[in-house]
C-alpha cells in the first residue's frame, strides 16, 4: 500500500467528530434497564437511598457522555440530562404496560418475570423507549446507536424518531422493522417480519411522513409489508400474514393474503 492510502486514513481520523464509544452508551442505557428492572440485575440494594444514589449516578454518566459528544458541546448537556430523569417515573410506567400488554396477549408467557428476562420484544422496546425520550430533547446520535444495538441483538429494528403508543406488544419480533415517521396508537401487537416502511426511498423526502400510521387495536400478523405515508390502517383492523398493502384501510377491516396452496399425493414406486 502507498503512503497516499495511508495519508488520506490519517486525515479522515483527523476530522472524525469526537463521540464515546458506542459500548460507553449502550452499557449506560443496560444499566438504566437493570436499575428499573432488577429481574435482570445482580444488584443488590439495602436501602431505597441506595436506589436513588444508582439513578444520580446514571444521571452524571450521562452528563459526562454528552459533554464528551463533539455536537453537543456547546448545549445545556445538565439540563436535559436533569430533564430525561425526571421523565423516567413516565418510562417506566410505558414500559410497565407494555410488559403487561405481552404478559396478556401471550398465551406461552408464564410471568412477567418471563417477559422481562426473555422476551426480545419487551429488549426492543426498553431501548427504543429510552432513546425516543434522549430524541424528543434534541439529543443527537446516542438515540440511534441505543436503538441500532438493540437491533443487533435482537433483530427488531425501531427508528428512536417513531411515535408509538402504550401497551405495544411484538411476539418473537425477528425481522420487523418500524421506520422513523411512524405512528403506532395504543394496544397495537406486531408480530415477526413486519414492515412498516416507506413506500420509496428519497433523501428528497427526509423531513415528510414516509411511513405508515397504525391507529389503536390493530393486530399484523407475521411477515405483512405497510408501507407509505399516507396509508393508515384504522383502529380494531387485522392484518393478515405476508399482506401488502399501500393504501389505507378502514376501521375493524380484516384483510388477509390470499394463496393458492395445491397438494398433491405422492406416488409409492415399489422397486
Amino acid at each position: 500500500m502507498n503512503q497516499q492510502f495511508y495519508q488520506s486514513i490519517f486525515d479522515k481520523q483527523q476530522q472524525t467528530e469526537d463521540v464515546p464509544p458506542n459500548n460507553v452508551i449502550t452499557d449506560w442505557a443496560l444499566q438504566l434497564v437493570r436499575l428499573l428492572y432488577p429481574e435482570i440485575s445482580k444488584q443488590f440494594f439495602s436501602t431505597p437511598l441506595q436506589f436513588e444514589a444508582a439513578f444520580q449516578q446514571l444521571e452524571s454518566s450521562l452528563v459526562t457522555i454528552l459533554e464528551s459528544t463533539k455536537e453537543c458541546q456547546h448545549c445545556d448537556n445538565r439540563t436535559k440530562s436533569k430533564t430525561f430523569f425526571q421523565q423516567l417515573p413516565e418510562i417506566y410506567r410505558l414500559l410497565n404496560a407494555d410488559v403487561t400488554a405481552i404478559t396478556e396477549g401471550d398465551p406461552a408467557a408464564k410471568s412477567e418475570f418471563e417477559v422481562i428476562r426473555t422476551y426480545p420484544g419487551f429488549f426492543a422496546i426498553c431501548f427504543y423507549r429510552i432513546a425516543h425520550a434522549l430524541l424528543l430533547l434534541d439529543i443527537p446520535l446516542l438515540p440511534r446507536i441505543l436503538t441500532e444495538y438493540a437491533h443487533s441483538q435482537t433483530g427488531i429494528d425501531i427508528h428512536p424518531g417513531a411515535r408509538i403508543g402504550e401497551h405495544l406488544y411484538i411476539d418473537h419480533g425477528t425481522g420487523t422493522v418500524i421506520g422513523e415517521t411512524c405512528e403506532i396508537g395504543n394496544h397495537v401487537k406486531l408480530y415477526q417480519g413486519v414492515t412498516l416502511g416507506a413506500l420509496s426511498v428519497d433523501k428528497t423526502m427526509a423531513f415528510t411522513k414516509r411511513h405508515p400510521t397504525v391507529e389503536d387495536y390493530v393486530i399484523i400478523y407475521s411477515g405483512a409489508t405497510i408501507l407509505g405515508g399516507d396509508t393508515i390502517i384504522g383502529h380494531h383492523s387485522i392484518i393478515g400474514g405476508n399482506v401488502w398493502l399501500t393504501k389505507s384501510v378502514a376501521p375493524y377491516s380484516a384483510v388477509y393474503h390470499k394463496a393458492e396452496v395445491e397438494i398433491t399425493e405422492r406416488k409409492l414406486i415399489h422397486e
